[in-house]
Order: C-alpha cells, then sequence, then structure tokens
C-alpha cells in the first residue's frame, strides 16, 4: 500500500528483499525460468495442485479459522489414488505417473 499511496518506485533488487517477487530472471533467461517453474508445477499431482489453489484462492476471501479449516478439508481430500500413486513412485525411485 505504501508504494501505491506514495507513488515511489523500488528496483527490482528491492522488490526482490521485500519479496513483492519470488524471482528475477534476465530477458534472456525468462522464458527459461518460466517454462522451469511450470514444468515443477506439472510434475505434481493435478488434483493436489488444484486443491492447493482453491484453498489459497478462497482462504484469502475469509478468516483464519474459516481459511484453516478448509485447507484441512482440502488437504484430506488429497489422500487418494494419486497419494497412493507418489508414494509408491517414492519408494520405488521413480518418477510418478499421475492422471490428469
Amino acid at each position: 500500500m505504501e508504494f501505491i499511496l506514495t507513488g515511489r518506485t523500488i528496483s527490482v533488487a528491492e522488490a526482490l528483499e521485500l519479496g513483492l517477487v519470488n524471482k528475477v530472471a534476465s530477458t534472456e533467461n525468462l522464458m527459461a525460468e518460466a517454462i522451469s517453474l511450470a514444468e515443477a508445477i506439472l510434475s505434481k499431482g493435478p488434483f493436489a495442485i488444484r486443491q492447493a489453489k482453491i484453498a489459497i484462492n478462497k482462504g484469502l476471501e475469509v478468516d483464519i479459522i474459516t481459511g484453516c479449516e478448509l485447507e484441512g478439508n482440502l488437504f484430506a481430500l488429497c489422500f487418494g489414488e494419486e497419494q497412493s500413486e507418489g508414494m509408491s513412485a517414492f519408494l520405488e525411485k521413480r518418477q510418478p505417473k499421475y492422471k490428469k
């Protein structure tokens, strides 16, 4: 809010230091960094990713107690076929094969 109300601009380094951005990439490396992040997300179970996104987005709209309850309920839903595949893959030292 400070930056919006004062109009003060900040450097990339300050934005990173303040946690306003997660990562800084050069123009040359931008697409590679974006693809790397997308691949990291895609390597996880799609059902769990969907539940996490719901928890984050809906959690921002409610009080902390309701948000924690929502997160717990959504987390519990993740203990099914996808979790079993992830655990089996880990124990078998292979990449998981999640259903889309």
